[in-house]
């Protein structure tokens, strides 16, 4: 008597695009944080210069 035969492996393609989102979700969210700390430490370096030239030379 032989005993019983392994299951073939498969790949759950729902768990993998899960996971997969997932793990997009986080770096996103990682570099969102990373930015967002960089703005609120040194605001005035995400306004470009020009923005205040034209503004001084409309007045």
């Amino acid at each position: 008597m032989e005993g019983p035969t392994p299951e073939p492996a498969y790949v759950d393609v729902d768990k993998g695009l899960t996971l997969a989102c997932f793990v997009f979700l986080c770096l996103f969210l990682i570099v969102m944080i990373i930015r967002c700390a960089k703005v609120i430490m040194d605001p005035y370096s995400a306004i470009p210069t020009s923005t205040w030239e034209e503004q001084h030379l409309d007045d």
